[in-house]
């Protein structure tokens, strides 16, 4: 049974920093693309960043790039995302989510995911 467990959200003033955590189990997770997405109240889910199956490219949008880093570590079956000035419209539920080497095309896509996370909490007071 494949689980995608996020940690590290909290309460944080802006301008902080947190470093949120996926831990992934039942897969061969050296063969899986890895995205973060976040959710706030009342708005659609969406794409943060994501990282290859390899880690040797990473994807992020706009409005984070500069602030948050993804990373992963196949030995620990972890993915990481650094963020570090963070801004109060940053507050949402952060989910991970995994798919079998997912192509550049595919790879902001909520539905392109197959495997997802129960969610972190950040919450970024101004």
């Amino acid at each position: 049974q494949v689980q995608l467990v996020e940690s590290g959200g909290g309460l944080v003033q802006a301008g902080g920093s947190l470093r949120l955590s996926c831990a992934a189990s039942g897969l061969t997770f050296a063969s899986y693309t890895v995205g973060w997405f976040r959710q706030a109240p009342g708005k659609e889910r969406e794409f943060v960043a994501a990282i290859s199956w390899s880690g040797g490219r990473t994807y992020d949008v706009d409005s984070v790039k500069g602030r948050f880093t993804i990373s992963r570590d196949n030995a620990k079956s972890t993915v990481y995302l650094q963020m570090n000035s963070l801004k109060p419209e940053d507050t949402a539920v952060y989910y991970c989510a995994a798919r079998y080497k997912a192509s550049a095309l595919l790879i902001r896509a909520v539905t392109a995911y197959n495997y997802w996370g129960q969610g972190t909490q950040v919450t970024v007071s101004s």
